[in-house]
């Protein structure tokens, strides 16, 4: 956001008639507790998801009843402002934190507004171990029916189906699509021969990746073109392969994108499978196999892709 588009958000939030579970206002005006703001955060963040908001928002520098700008000097230095973000993760499951940290020099005071993300479809937000949520405007813990309401969310919703509204075929790669058919057909011998004939919308629809003529994660994720990844945002389509010595230390890195279809073939060239010989009893004459069974390898690559939970916008490694 600029600084404009700051100060407006402000203004209107100023405008609010009343605290609403979404928004807090704090004075603030020297320093806040910091366990609190921790408390603060699981709740507005759970809020914002049962309340179906993009987001939530704590405004420090902000008097409440009457709504006046009373100013903040809540961490003044900009590091350790944006350090807060990091200290913040570290008590929260999944690493939330917040979106972003806005400082707004308002005529009657510094204010400082925290952008907060709504908790994961299916994942409440805990501070600490602990899940607050908010009755009006107080600060209480989550009830087990807001839980459960939030917890719902992750059986009830399939990613995986879920339409790109945008997304038409020319989103998807041609040879990650040439592919598809070619282990299409060997998977279902019976079909092979209807399969020529099909134009590639049919297919898809056919071959249960697409959905009524309509471009799915799944879709993207598998066949879609590297750049077609916004698409999915704000989870993330990625493959991380990651080499370490024996000390857990980073050596190299490689990230791959969509389609993976064909990144899962670029991966398995980069894992180390090393050859292992033997000397068996009564004979001179070693026998040398691999490490690895590559089918157990492949296997295992595909598993991650599978069953990944993007949702909680990691990449799958």
């Amino acid at each position: 956001m600029t600084p404009m588009e700051v100060r407006s958000k402000l203004d209107d939030l100023l405008k609010l008639p009343a605290e609403i579970e979404w928004v807090e206002f704090k004075e603030a005006k020297n320093t806040f507790h910091f366990n609190e703001l921790g408390e603060y955060f699981s709740a507005l963040s759970n809020e914002a998801n049962l309340k179906e908001q993009s987001c939530s928002w704590l405004v420090f520098g902000v008097k409440d009843k009457p709504k006046q700008v009373v100013g903040s000097k809540f961490r003044p230095n900009r590091a350790d402002l944006d350090h807060i973000k990091e200290e913040i993760a570290n008590q929260t499951n999944n690493r939330m934190t917040f979106d972003e940290i806005y400082e707004v020099n308002h005529p009657d005071g510094r204010v400082v507004l925290f952008k907060i993300p709504p908790a994961i479809r299916g994942m409440p937000t805990s501070w600490k171990g602990h899940y607050f949520g908010r009755d009006n405007e107080a600060l209480v813990p989550l009830s087990v029916h807001e839980f459960e309401q939030i917890r719902k969310q992750h059986i009830a919703a399939d990613w995986s189906k879920e339409i790109c509204e945008n997304a038409t075929l020319g989103d998807l790669d041609p040879a990650a699509l040439l592919l598809a058919r070619k282990e299409f057909k060997i998977k279902h011998q019976k079909l092979a021969n209807e399969v020529a004939p099909w134009d590639d919308l049919t297919f898809l629809n056919k071959s249960k990746i697409c959905v009524g003529g309509k471009i799915t994660n799944t879709a993207i994720l598998l066949l879609g073109r590297d750049e077609s990844s916004h698409f999915l945002s704000p989870s993330v389509a990625q493959i991380s392969w990651v080499l370490k010595d024996k000390t857990g230390i980073e050596q190299d890195y490689c990230h791959y994108g969509p389609p993976f279809l064909l990144a899962v073939d670029e991966l398995f060239s980069k894992v180390r499978n090393l050859t292992i010989r033997h000397l068996p009893d009564g004979t001179l004459f070693p026998i040398e196999v691999s490490q690895y069974d590559p089918w157990v390898l492949r296997e295992t690559l595909h598993n991650c892709i599978a069953h990944q939970d993007y949702s909680l916008r990691r990449a799958a490694a």
